[in-house]
């Protein structure tokens, strides 16, 4: 398959926007899966209706795809979202991340028992934090007690306030920089598990991936390993573009962390401000893709698969964390194995039944007030 580009490109400077949202429209591709995901359907145009911009969802199920959208892609010119879009995953990125690490522990090239010192000496120090009594399997399931750096107050205004955001959006980070921030403060305090969500763990994870097999940068192992044996044609690790792939919609945010004050176009960002924590851009096709494959086994051993699958108490009562990959329970009874992920702009869900063979993946071009789960419920709970 024909290797990513993953260069730099420049961006235009986004405009404040603050006009009225498009009343919702709904567009669905010729269902081939079972059912008619009429509450599927439903809960789309209610995501729409509850003020998100546009939402892009397909669902795989068996040999056969169903894809909707509901809303726009372009609050401006009121351009419909595209079943074909391209957009940033942001934590999902984990789950790729995960699955290289492991990857590389059935080869024989690190153990997830290794601390972190070991790959990254004297890189995790500072107001309590210490490298040596951290593992990659901490790393990977959030029990490190590792800082989250996007909690830190410093990066928050710098990158989070609508003007620190826009006067820095596409600067240029290096991982050392990001985890300045988490180090910083103090680790999280030791509780129950200790699971703790940092993203600062995936900044870590992928630097080892790069220590581990002496690639330049993490994304090339992904590439390799995984984007192209599945053919993801719409997946990329992109280092500094700023820009979304075509076709693609434009992506919103209040940058204010509420869904009150004027919305802003927020599509152009440097995406190496998350690094391995939350740096990819993918499709729902693909990402479907990408998480049925994991879980036939496809991507992992069966020792690696259990491994990731082994889960620990996570912040929400509805779900466990494995390595990179959330074990979610819904209202029904129905186990689904995935990831979320946000960003600004953006919320995505990417979930697949334990056999793989009903994967979901949907993504919203706003990133206040409405989550993901009323759609995934719909689909999977509906009668």
């Amino acid at each position: 398959m024909k290797r990513h580009i993953r260069t730099a490109l420049t961006a235009a400077t986004a405009v404040a926007l603050t006009a009225a949202l498009a009343a919702p429209a709904l567009a669905a591709a010729p269902s081939k899966a079972p059912g008619d995901h009429n509450a599927t359907r439903q809960a789309v145009r209610a995501a729409v209706a509850d003020g998100v911009p546009g939402v892009t969802v397909t669902v795989r199920r068996g040999h056969g795809t169903w894809a909707a959208t509901a809303g726009v892609g372009n609050i401006q010119t009121g351009k419909p979202r595209s079943t074909q879009d391209h957009y940033r995953v942001a934590s999902i990125t984990k789950t790729f991340v995960a699955t290289v690490v492991l990857q590389l522990e059935a080869e024989g090239k690190l153990s997830l028992d290794d601390t972190v010192e070991k790959w990254l000496p004297g890189l995790v120090r500072g107001n309590g934090h210490d490298g040596r009594k951290v593992t990659l399997r901490q790393l990977l399931n959030h029990t490190s007690r590792i800082y989250d750096y996007l909690d830190d107050t410093g990066f928050q205004q710098k990158y989070m306030t609508a003007d620190g955001f826009m006067k820095h959006r596409f600067d240029e980070a290096t991982p050392e920089e990001l985890l300045a921030f988490a180090m910083a403060n103090e680790p999280y305090p030791e509780s129950g598990e200790s699971f703790n969500y940092s993203n600062t763990n995936y900044i870590l994870a992928a630097r080892v991936i790069e220590k581990a097999t002496g690639s330049d940068d993490y994304g090339d192992e992904i590439d390799r390993r995984v984007i192209a044996p599945l053919k993801l044609a719409s997946t990329s690790v992109p280092i500094t573009q700023v820009t979304l792939p075509r076709s693609s919609s434009r992506a919103y945010s209040k940058l204010a962390g509420t869904a009150e004050g004027p919305t802003y176009d927020v599509t152009e960002l440097n995406p190496r401000l998350a690094y391995g924590s939350g740096q990819m851009v993918s499709s729902s096709a693909d990402l479907n893709r990408f998480y049925s494959a994991l879980l036939r086994g496809r991507l992992l051993p069966p020792e690696q698969l259990k491994k990731m699958k082994t889960t620990v108490p996570s912040s929400r009562d509805t779900s466990r964390y494995g390595l990179g990959l959330v074990d979610r329970e819904l209202s029904c009874g129905v186990h689904v194995w995935g990831h979320d992920g946000g960003i600004t702009g953006s919320r995505s869900s990417a979930v697949t039944t334990e056999d793989g063979g009903h994967s979901l993946a949907v993504n919203l071009s706003g990133d206040w007030a409405v989550s993901t789960d009323a759609i995934i419920e719909a689909e999977f709970c509906a009668k």
